[in-house]
């Protein structure tokens, strides 16, 4: 606007104070959260397509671009390629030796995951059950 000394973003830029796409990071604007709390900037990240896989991947134990991508079979290089730019960039991941690995942030994330694991499994035995209040039970 001219006069009050407001930017006009370009086409295809966010406005100021907005976050470009790209990877989530506290205190910047994320999916669900304005002022970019940790939490919703965690989840923003973990609920990209593939993340968690890779996550899991590693957790497995070092792996190289190629022999990931395998692990993760139909997962496109494209996918993985920015999958593992944005995690390297968020501290969860290292590499060296053309190997990606979880760093110290990504083994204690995949960690503090492991109760959501158990209660999966919890929740796949209640599945094949009949469902509490279901009259065809």
């Amino acid at each position: 606007m001219e006069g009050t000394g407001a930017a006009t973003p370009r086409p295809g830029r966010p406005a100021q104070g907005q976050q470009a796409a790209g990877r989530p990071a506290p205190g910047r604007p994320v999916r669900g959260s304005a002022t970019g709390r940790p939490v919703m900037a965690a989840l923003d990240l973990l609920g990209r397509r593939w993340t968690l896989r890779v996550l899991w991947e590693l957790s497995q134990g070092p792996a190289g671009f190629r022999e990931l991508q395998r692990r993760c079979e139909r997962m496109s290089s494209s996918v993985l390629s920015a999958r593992l730019d944005e995690l390297t960039g968020a501290r969860l991941l290292t590499r060296a030796d053309d190997e990606y690995r979880l760093a110290p942030l990504g083994a204690e994330l995949v960690e503090a995951l492991a109760p959501l694991e158990a209660w999966s499994g919890r929740w796949a035995r209640a599945a094949e059950g009949p469902a509490d209040g279901d009259p065809d039970a």
